[in-house]
């Protein structure tokens, strides 16, 4: 892995550490579904901005439907499980909870895309839900239906996160590929273009409380704008140079950062479970990535 590659790595995993910190402050206020909605929208519009601004040749090569699909899936859906966790669940345990996107994807590879599942993919998986038990029985907050709740809408994110790696290889890379800036843009118009009749439909029925304050707005506008636009740009290159099971392991450098950003500005409280359940989540991604590096290398050349 080059330098380059483990400084976007990095960079990758301190701005989407940070969005845990944004979808606390915003989603408990306006609730999950416009959370969701303007995330994407603002992303969207972000992304004609930057394109236009960099003078990308709007050339989707036939993927545009493909892309917009794939929005759906590692955007639209997750966005909204991220938004409905964070209502109830700390920004440090969602980014607990995101680490645990690798393990989905042996999990959905093997299930969906003949990868093999190896003995010790099988323990790290197992590792890993020993660490969201731990998340979600011991922590600082107590047990409670809503806090299972909220755990299970973040495992649902991560299944998604998982699947939609390996849609990209397979609908984007594999078939010429594209810039990694146009496929930014048709995923987040696609997630907006669906969550839009759901975002209305809640507007007009069951309107939140309160739309916020200008903290929240600018929540709001750096949830869409540097997490999402910016970071989806840095997200599928690293799929093109990288492949898919490579890239997932952002996950595991997002909860460090997510746990220090809820500490610093939200004042979350830190606790034994912290160590405890990110370590054994932290142990199961290592297992099931080290092993893979050299069967999976004919896999990971896009």
């Amino acid at each position: 892995m080059r330098v380059s590659d483990i400084v976007r790595l990095l960079g990758l995993s301190a701005i989407w550490g940070a969005s845990f910190l944004f979808l606390r402050i915003i989603a408990p206020v306006i609730g999950a579904m416009p959370t969701a909605f303007f995330r994407v929208l603002f992303a969207t519009a972000g992304l004609i901005v930057l394109l236009l601004a960099m003078r990308v040749k709007w050339d989707m090569k036939g993927k545009l439907g493909a892309g917009m699909l794939l929005g759906v899936i590692n955007s639209g859906i997750p966005f909204v499980m991220y938004s409905l966790a964070a209502k109830v669940l700390p920004a440090g345990y969602s980014a607990i909870f995101n680490a645990t996107t690798p393990l989905m994807g042996v999990v959905i590879g093997a299930l969906f895309f003949k990868d093999k599942l190896t003995g010790a993919k099988i323990a790290g998986v197992l590792f890993g839900l020993a660490g969201v038990a731990v998340l979600t029985r011991t922590g600082p907050v107590q047990v409670s239906g809503d806090i299972l709740l909220g755990a299970a809408a973040c495992l649902a994110a991560t299944a998604c996160y998982g699947l939609a790696s390996f849609l990209t290889k397979r609908w984007i890379s594999d078939k010429g590929g594209l810039d990694s800036r146009l496929v930014a843009f048709a995923s987040q118009l696609g997630a907006t273009a669906v969550l839009l009749p759901f975002f209305g439909y809640t507007a007009i029925s069951a309107p939140p409380a309160s739309w916020g304050n200008t903290g929240v707005w600018l929540a709001l506008a750096g949830l869409g704008l540097i997490c999402t636009s910016f970071a989806y740009i840095l997200y599928f290159r690293l799929i093109a140079d990288l492949g898919p099971v490579k890239s997932l392991t952002v996950t595991f450098l997002i909860p460090p950062f997510g746990v220090l950003w809820g500490t610093l500005f939200l004042g979350e409280q830190l606790s034994w479970a912290h160590a405890v359940g990110g370590a054994l989540i932290g142990i199961a991604v290592w297992m099931v990535l080290k092993p893979a590096t050299a069967p999976a290398g004919r896999i990971m050349k896009a």
